[in-house]
């Protein structure tokens, strides 16, 4: 197991080009939020620009759109139909399905509720994707609710797979208790994403990525002022925006959680640790990219 670290990161982030455009960085769908959390939308997406993505589109109720139209305008705008339960409706699903065709990476599931709607674009949109998908929140839980039921993981039609859990989302994806989990963290993670060929990223203290070839780094950044919601939607937004650049799916997952826990230690050195909320990060973030060149 390696240990995450500056050279690793900007080995695999380039200097941008000067003959370049916003289509060189990529074309990133985030579908992500609901009435009742409108603001995980809107974090996810602006980690995935501030990690330098070229196009980002948030698919979203209107409620989440009119909420990240006065925060973001970078961001373009996909309003999606809402559901009974506040979230995007599985009648949009045909809609989204064209957007993703589009897109060179998808993200997928901050904020959406768990909900059926969600289940079914769980169901229904990954395969629509060449390029990769980041399975983040709902969108996990969604997936273990397709695995418990006897069926597989929703992957991309061709590219790659990066899902983000948390040790309680892990559980309910392998169906192992939270415990044994905590055991063996390294070979829980190894054998998930050996088993459907993804990417995994467990969180928590030394956050993990492994991938699927059998390669395993341990981050060293990060500091308890992250523990707290919003957190995982930043860096949800960040390792897509990373792999929207061209980074491949386990460089942009190492990349975006060392990037996430430096940026958020020095956060934390500003505002303290309880003090500091997810958006601060993002300030100190455009920092480290300065002062690498990047």
């Amino acid at each position: 197991m390696e240990q995450l670290n500056k050279e690793f990161v900007f080995s695999h982030i380039p200097p941008r080009a000067a003959e370049s455009h916003k289509g060189s960085y990529g074309r990133l769908l985030v579908v992500a939020g609901s009435r009742r959390y409108r603001g995980a939308a809107g974090l996810a997406a602006e980690g995935a620009l501030r990690s330098g993505a070229g196009i980002v589109t948030l698919a979203s109720v209107e409620p989440v759109i009119g909420a990240a139209a006065s925060r973001l305008p970078e961001c373009c705008l996909l309003p999606c139909p809402e559901g009974e339960e506040g979230g995007i409706a599985a009648a949009g699903l045909e809609m989204l399905q064209a957007a993703a065709a589009h897109a060179t990476v998808l993200l997928l599931g901050p904020g959406l509720g768990y909900t059926g709607d969600t289940r079914a674009l769980v169901q229904g949109l990954p395969a629509q994707m060449r390029g990769t998908v980041v399975l983040d929140a709902d969108g996990l839980n969604a997936a273990a609710d397709l695995l418990a039921r006897g069926g597989a993981m929703p992957l991309p039609a061709s590219g790659s797979l990066i899902v983000t859990p948390h040790p309680g989302e892990m559980a309910r994806l392998t169906g192992l208790p939270a415990e044994r989990i905590a055991a063996d963290r390294p070979g829980v993670a190894s054998r998930f994403a050996a088993q459907w060929g993804c990417t995994v990223v467990l969180k928590g203290h030394r956050t993990l990525i492994a991938a699927p070839d059998g390669r395993l780094w341990q981050n060293t950044t990060g500091n308890p002022g992250l523990a707290r919601g919003g957190s995982g939607d930043v860096l949800a937004g960040m390792i897509a925006g990373l792999a929207a650049c061209g980074l491949d799916a386990p460089a942009a997952a190492a990349c975006g959680v060392w990037l996430h826990g430096a940026a958020a230690d020095r956060t934390a050195a500003r505002l303290g640790q309880y003090g500091m909320l997810p958006h601060d990060i993002l300030a100190d973030l455009g920092g480290l990219f300065a002062e690498n060149g990047r």
